[in-house]
């Protein structure tokens, strides 16, 4: 048995396609179905449904053979014990700082003033800012982040950035790109050597299906609205 963890959402939809290259389908909308556990097509193949964050702990503890995550959770979490063979180029966007529109920022920075971060990505805001010697104070926020430089808890936030609608509608604007995110295959390095040949067909159909994206011009990962 293979069992490949995902998360809901968008990662999701995007790796369906990538799926069937590999003849696989999965039985049951997570959407509609109160099922963690999702069957497939194939006998062999299972689908776990577990939240975003936790399937690199599911992979590397051997929860699940394989997973699909995003780059910034990985450098979030951590990627220890675990094989990345493939950057999968889906669910793309990027991790950016952003603050109010009326925040001179850049003066902020210029003159050595300490910031008041808000993130729930800690690691990468506290790496990034110790990089340019700019001094924060880091809040951990779960959600909404764009509430926070609003009421005063933050003068900026380091938050996932796809259209930046958001952003806009909340009168932010960004002002530094960090980096780019895509979701990246992740394998339990134990389970590739117990069932190679099955995990191995696996990431050559995903990355022949990429390679064939790529040739055809066409969108591997679309963007979200």
């Amino acid at each position: 048995m293979i069992t490949l963890a995902l998360s809901k959402g968008r990662i999701f939809e995007e790796t369906l396609p990538l799926l069937r290259s590999a003849g696989i389908e999965v039985l049951e909308d997570p959407e509609k179905s109160r099922k963690l556990i999702l069957a497939t097509n194939q006998p062999d193949v299972r689908v776990l449904v577990v939240r975003a964050t936790d399937v690199p702990t599911y992979v590397q503890y051997g929860g699940a053979d394989m997973g699909i995550t995003g780059k910034d959770t990985l450098l979030e979490h951590g990627s220890d014990g675990l094989y990345q063979p493939l950057d999968l180029q889906i669910a793309r966007c990027r991790i950016s700082v952003a603050v109010r529109a009326d925040f001179d920022y850049a003066s902020a920075v210029r003159q050595g003033s300490r910031l008041k971060v808000a993130t729930k990505y800690v690691a990468i805001a506290r790496e990034f800012f110790a990089n340019k010697g700019v001094h924060v104070d880091l809040i951990k926020l779960y959600g909404s982040m764009e509430l926070a430089p609003l009421v005063g808890l933050a003068d900026a936030i380091v938050d996932l950035v796809s259209t930046g609608n958001t952003l806009k509608a909340n009168h932010l604007v960004e002002v530094e790109h960090i980096m780019d995110i895509s979701s990246r295959l992740v394998v339990n390095q134990a389970a590739l050597k117990l069932k190679q040949a099955p995990i191995r067909r696996i990431i050559e159909a995903f990355a022949k299906a990429i390679d064939d994206c790529h040739s055809e011009s066409m969108d591997c990962g679309s963007s979200p609205q």
